[in-house]
């Protein structure tokens, strides 16, 4: 009896099992995700983001297509990723060149996680970018209403220049510099709100872990420059809902936070959307973008800051195994809960749209959007890349160098302030 009890007991564990796997939630392509069926996607998406599907966010869901790496990124990535190597504290890589620098990951090694951070890092495998004419609106959401914008932004550049892992305009594959830069960024002039004109911002990211970034704020109505600490880079500015470390998913320094890999996930993303410039979904839930999405493959990785000062107790990335972006990610405040999270809009294409002044030879980035949603305030702020207030305007000007202006003298204290007067 004792015998028939237990096999018993093991067949209806079996059983309960099969029907635990049966009645997953799942998606196929041709579903669409409403408010209706949020529950579907619980599973294959991230806490925040299931609750930006319950207050509206659309998924249409697609079949998974791969994103092929560039040429000149593989090719630099098969002939220099054997020689990286972490150094012993793990912070600092030696030997890279260009390319991947960790092409494969063992989920075992103790430092699996910073390794997948620094290829997230060195992702945007071009030499330098100029993204023209974005704008953004911020403002409360509910799901009775749509949008209250309660202000509208509109920035006429954002410019990157990368002095390593260079692969497209010389020199190449770096920009001989004593001071050991990563890249240099810079955002200005803002163009709206008409108090905020001419307001902008530099940065400068080193090599060195230990060194923090230079960033500067230019504030025309004080005739002033001022210079940001680390700290304020979690800092949301001007009463919207970004800060500067969650730009793309994550744009901190990787050498700031101690990473975890939390596990091996499947996930939504929106890798092939399919509106340039984005479309907006209608109703109450246009704070949010309406395209198509698709499954991937992406590590876990959570990332909680070396700073006692910084706005959140950790963030959780989700980042794509092939391309090594973020689909979005989570933030949680000092006391755990969930606040905000970054949701990101991707298209890869040869050009922004037919007939583009632009054009490339291999599949390029076009995101056309990005959304940042405090949860807990109920506030959000959409990102339009680029506005559609610009009709032909490609929006994203990649490895062109001095034909986009994208060169030294844009990331000085002199450029900040002339753009801004």
């Amino acid at each position: 009896m004792s015998a028939y009890r237990t096999l018993a007991t093991a067949i209806a564990a079996v059983l309960l099992v099969a029907s635990a796997s049966g009645s997953r939630a799942d998606v196929q392509p041709g579903d669409v995700i409403t408010t209706a069926n949020a529950d579907k996607v619980k599973d294959l998406v991230s806490p925040a983001m299931y609750w930006c599907v319950e207050h509206g966010f659309p998924l249409t869901i697609v079949e998974t297509r791969s994103i092929p790496l560039r040429r000149a990124f593989v090719e630099a990535t098969e002939k220099y990723s054997a020689q990286v190597k972490l150094s012993d504290d793990g912070l600092r890589m030696e030997g890279f060149v260009a390319g991947r620098p960790f092409p494969r990951i063992d989920v075992n090694d103790p430092k699996a996680a910073i390794k997948i951070m620094q290829n997230y890092s060195f992702a945007i495998a071009f030499d330098d970018l100029d993204l023209r004419n974005f704008d953004g609106d911020t403002g409360p959401i509910s799901r009775e209403r749509p949008l209250q914008i309660e202000r509208h932004f509109l920035i006429e550049h954002f410019r990157r220049l990368f002095y390593v892992g260079r692969l497209y305009v010389d020199p190449k594959p770096e920009i001989p510099n004593g001071e050991g830069y990563h890249y240099k960024e810079t955002l200005h002039p803002l163009v709206e709100p008409f108090d905020l004109k001419g307001v902008g911002f530099t940065y400068y990211r080193y090599l060195e872990p230990a060194k923090q970034d230079d960033s500067w704020l230019y504030l025309p109505s004080l005739r002033r420059v001022r210079r940001l600490s680390t700290a304020q880079r979690s800092d949301a500015l001007f009463g919207q809902d970004t800060d500067q470390d969650s730009y793309a998913g994550y744009s901190g320094s990787i050498a700031w936070m101690d990473w975890k890999l939390l596990g091996e996930k499947e996930v939504l993303g929106a890798f092939h959307t399919q509106h340039y410039p984005a479309r907006w979904t209608e109703g109450a839930a246009d704070w949010s973008f309406d395209d198509v999405w698709e499954k991937r493959q992406v590590y876990v990785v959570e990332g909680v800051s070396k700073l006692p000062q910084y706005a959140f107790s950790k963030r959780v990335l989700y980042v794509d195994k092939e391309i090594y972006q973020v689909p979005y990610s989570d933030m949680y405040d000092r006391g755990g809960e969930l606040w905000k999270i970054w949701v990101n809009d991707f298209g890869f294409r040869k050009e922004a749209f037919p007939g583009s002044p632009v054009k490339y030879d291999e599949d390029t980035p076009f995101p056309a959007a990005a959304v940042m949603i405090d949860i807990q305030l109920e506030h959000a702020t959409r990102v339009s890349l680029p506005s559609s207030r610009f009709p032909g305007e490609p929006g994203w000007y990649w490895h062109q160098g001095e034909k986009s202006g994208t060169t030294e003298d844009q990331f000085t204290i002199a450029e900040l302030i002339g753009s801004g007067h």
